[in-house]
């Protein structure tokens, strides 16, 4: 499953570490959404979209496409 996790972290300027401790979660488990090796439960899933003000459809994307093509 394909998103914009790194990209909406990025464009606020922040680690990996903090957007974890932000949502509750390890460095780890955020790199690992962002290369695409985890896919999220859907509560934080959702916790990561009411953080960034986006719906999880923007954030995430289940038809294959690169989050970016948009």
């Amino acid at each position: 499953m394909r998103n914009s996790v790194r990209k909406l972290r990025s464009s606020r300027g922040l680690s990996q570490g903090q957007l974890g401790a932000a949502l509750g979660v390890s460095r780890q488990t955020v790199n690992a959404i962002e290369t695409e090796r985890y896919t999220p439960s859907l509560p934080l899933a959702m916790a990561m979209a009411k953080f960034f003000e986006v719906s999880v459809e923007e954030m995430f994307h289940a038809d294959g496409g690169s989050a970016d093509d948009e």
